[in-house]
């Protein structure tokens, strides 16, 4: 390849493997337009909840399921019922926790101690029963029977009896005694309580049986059992349960706090109950009643997809970041052949965005339609035929791939929706290979509705489909592909004009000789008129032959000197007998030559023509020396600056803005050839390319030394049979038969 690139050595190595000299800010926005947007709605999770939600709208329990439900992972998770149930019966298994009370045991012993002294004192003032008595009636009026008063007066060991009476009801108290609440103690261990004491700031705990411990009801009992397993007097045992029991009170009461937070630690112990929904298990069967079990898990997979997890986040980000990261491989100039425009930037990554975020929000609605891939529902051949047609092939073919690719590793996608977006795309690009009306799309369409149907068909007999779903999906595809043609057709027109593109569309209807700037340069400048329709012809023969766009040298060919129609007679093709240039200073005369190339580069722009054909008409004379004029000045002038009589524009750096330059020095120098043979006529066309090749006039380009002979011979052929009433054959003929339009 003869295309050169001077700044490349001091490229690093990153830059020059994509084929950036440096960063650009238009790409920078570019790829942040297309991943940010798309990334943030897709990590966001507002796709996997909107695809939750309305894959459960249906679904009710006790109702009959509209569709199968597969889980497409396995999940792990927490069964709540169960666990529910493992709890209930951890805290049916725990004892009720009561608190011992210090206070109300020394408030019971005080009152005993009080009743203590005061019998001790009447006995060492030695007054009588009765009037013992009587003092103590007073005291604690209906505690105590005269009968065991008149028996403790008379007991000679009387003191001894009451110390005694302490020592047992400090024992009892000890113990406990308690207080059981009416209601509530069923919820908890029927067998054992938890007794909790706390002193001097320490807490201990003890269980006890139910059976064991000492309530008001009992109390007599346990005090009477208690004092006959001592060794106490008789006289003790026969009055001392009467005698104690005025001071039997409650010292250990219900604690609801102490119980709640004993429940909480056994609530906080019990392991959760695991269980676990397997990738591929039918959640739900079509037609089957719906139960409370399916619904759980149901909604077990409707909250693992809807809750934000930071992983998968992370992982659709990367994913996101690698796919746009291809796009921007595949669509480098290194690879792709040029540099992409700003406009044809924001077009791709507008695309990308709006395809990729589409898809987020399109799969929820096709997940309420059974065996309709949510793809059916998706324009994918209309993002891959608008960059195609617009762009190039070469700029469709890797959103083909990477576009379904990212709906279908972010979720959107199923694998029948990718396989189905992938038909789709590839048959699009295929099927507007060649396509020059506007007509020819709706015909695409029809293509692309049969390839679309044929991949639904086999999707749907893979998937064994009912039949009677068929028809209905069918006709989705067909629509699918004639609607998407339909689109691209009412949204090409538009972005033709906003993106200046040369499509073909555009470029036939630019080639039409009948529009008003080539009429009006047909009638101020006849000659350059017919010039440039010379120049076409050959430049269109030359890029059919090398695989160039024939179009587009055809249109720039004719466009290519519309500059000179506003000084039309300074131009040699223009005069019939008188050169005006002979009043001029060459260097007056080289400046209203040069002028042409930017007067008409400044029309170009005027009238909206493409970019592609712009670049031609400044491209077409590059940067070469106008000689005749420069070698007139160095005979009048001992110094002359040679910039002064150089083009203005740059060499070519297209295939087809190489060929016109190439076939307009051509044909304006053959004009000048006196008995034009073919052997004449090669040599000369070499002469010539060669002068183009030592003033580095082809350096950009992309033409190899195999693409130059076949533009040579293409000349050959088309002046041949331009001038065949002039030229002779006998070489010519010797070596191959006359092509038809060399014939006279």
């Amino acid at each position: 390849m003869m295309k050169k690139d001077p700044d490349s050595p001091r490229k690093d190595i990153f830059l020059t493997f994509f084929g950036f000299s440096k960063p650009r800010k238009e790409t920078l926005i570019a790829f942040l337009a297309a991943f940010i947007l798309p990334a943030f709605v897709v990590c966001s999770g507002i796709g996997e909840r909107s695809l939750m939600e309305s894959r459960l709208h249906d679904f009710e329990t006790g109702r009959v399921a509209p569709r199968d439900i597969v889980a497409e992972t396995t999940v792990y998770y927490t069964d709540e019922e169960a666990t529910t149930l493992k709890i209930e019966e951890a805290e049916h298994g725990a004892p009720a926790v009561f608190r011992y009370s210090p206070d109300d045991t020394a408030l019971i012993l005080s009152s005993y101690s009080r009743f203590m002294d005061m019998s001790k004192a009447l006995f060492l003032e030695g007054g009588s029963a009765a009037a013992y008595q009587t003092a103590l009636r007073d005291e604690y009026p209906g505690a105590f029977s005269p009968e065991i008063l008149n028996a403790l007066f008379r007991d000679p060991l009387r003191e001894k009896l009451l110390d005694d009476g302490n020592a047992v009801l400090t024992h009892i108290l000890e113990r406990g005694i308690f207080a059981l609440p009416r209601t509530g103690l069923e919820l908890y261990n029927d067998g054992e309580a938890e007794l909790l004491y706390e002193n001097d700031g320490r807490v201990s705990r003890e269980l006890v049986r139910y059976d064991d411990i000492v309530t008001a009801g009992n109390a007599a009992e346990q005090l009477a059992a208690l004092i006959a397993r001592g060794s106490y007097t008789s006289s003790f045992v026969s009055i001392a349960p009467e005698l104690i029991r005025p001071f039997i009170a409650e010292n250990v009461f219900f604690s609801a706090g102490d119980t709640a937070e004993k429940l909480n630690e056994l609530r906080a112990r019990v392991e959760p109950v695991t269980a676990v929904i397997e990738k591929g298990e039918h959640i739900v069967r079509e037609g089957f009643i719906i139960s409370g079990e399916d619904m759980a898990k149901l909604e077990v997979l409707d909250t693992v997809m809807t809750k934000n997890n930071p992983g998968r986040s992370i992982g659709y980000f990367i994913v996101l970041a690698v796919v746009a990261g291809l796009c921007v491989f595949f669509l480098c100039p290194r690879n792709f052949g040029r540099q992409l425009n700003v406009s044809e930037l924001y077009l791709l990554a507008i695309l990308g965005a709006a395809y990729v975020t589409g898809a987020v929000f399109v799969a929820p609605v096709a997940v309420q339609f059974p065996y309709y891939p949510a793809s059916i529902f998706f324009p994918t051949a209309l993002a891959v035929m608008l960059p195609a047609i617009l762009i190039g092939s070469r700029a469709a073919l890797p959103l083909t791939v990477l576009l379904p690719l990212a709906a279908f590793v972010t979720g959107s996608f199923d694998g029948q929706s990718f396989i189905f977006a992938l038909i789709s795309g590839f048959s699009a690009v295929f099927a507007i290979q060649g396509v020059e009306r506007r007509m020819d799309l709706f015909k695409a369409g029809f293509f692309i509705a049969a390839a679309n149907t044929v991949v639904m068909a086999a999707l749907l007999l893979s998937g064994q489909a009912p039949l009677l779903v068929f028809p209905g999906i069918l006709l989705w595809a067909v629509v699918n592909g004639l609607a998407q043609s339909i689109l691209v057709i009412g949204f090409l027109p538009p972005l033709e004009q906003l993106l200046n593109t040369a499509t073909v569309f555009r470029l036939i209807e630019l080639s039409d000789l009948n529009s008003p700037v080539l009429k009006r340069l047909l009638t101020v400048a006849p000659g350059t008129y017919s010039h440039s329709v010379m120049v076409a012809n050959l430049a269109e023969s030359a890029c059919q032959d090398i695989g160039a766009n024939a179009l587009l040298a055809r249109v720039g060919a004719y466009y290519h000197d519309i500059g000179k129609m506003d000084q039309s007679d300074y131009f040699i093709e223009n005069q019939a007998a008188y050169n005006k240039h002979v009043e001029l200073a060459p260097r007056l005369s080289a400046t209203v030559i040069r002028s042409h190339v930017k007067i008409g580069v400044e029309k170009a722009r005027g009238m909206g023509l493409p970019r592609e054909v712009i670049d031609i008409i400044r491209e077409h004379h590059g940067n070469s020396v106008i000689t005749w004029f420069y070698n007139e000045a160095l005979k009048r002038e001992s110094q002359v600056n040679i910039e002064d009589f150089t083009y203005p524009g740059n060499p070519p750096r297209s295939r087809e803005s190489a060929v016109v330059m190439l076939a307009d020095i051509v044909e304006a120098a053959v004009r000048t050839l006196k008995k034009p043979t073919v052997t004449r006529l090669e040599k000369f066309i070499q002469e010539l390319f060669m002068s183009k090749l030592e003033n580095d006039q082809l350096s950009q380009s992309d033409l190899s030394f195999r693409d130059l002979e076949t533009i040579k011979m293409a000349f050959i052929r088309v002046l041949a049979g331009h001038y065949h009433s002039r030229i002779e054959y006998p070489k010519l003929n010797r070596e191959r038969s006359v092509h038809p339009d060399e014939q006279g």
